[in-house]
């Protein structure tokens, strides 16, 4: 496939590129390479470094497409306090 760059240097990837994220890696002077790429935001990125959490998470969203649920509320004043001592 044969495709112009417009007088800005975009070109378009047609529509299986459309509205998603992609690495484009400089290989030379005379070639790119473009690959589709999935972003985690910097905030949850903690989630995928901690195998651990990474599997609690994982486990209980599974649970839940079960329709596992627990039977006790959460104590949401216990969570408060906790929250309390963490910011002290």
């Amino acid at each position: 496939m044969i495709k112009n760059v417009d007088s800005k240097g975009r070109v378009s990837l047609g529509q299986r590129f459309a509205n998603k994220p992609v690495i484009i890696e400089d290989l030379s002077d005379t070639e790119v390479k473009v690959s589709l790429a999935r972003v985690i935001p910097e905030r949850e990125m903690w989630l995928y470094q901690n195998p651990e959490a990474r599997e609690m998470v994982f486990s209980a969203i599974e649970r839940l497409k079960r329709g596992e649920f627990a039977e006790d509320p959460p104590d949401l004043e216990a969570d408060e306090e906790l929250v309390s001592q963490l910011e002290d």
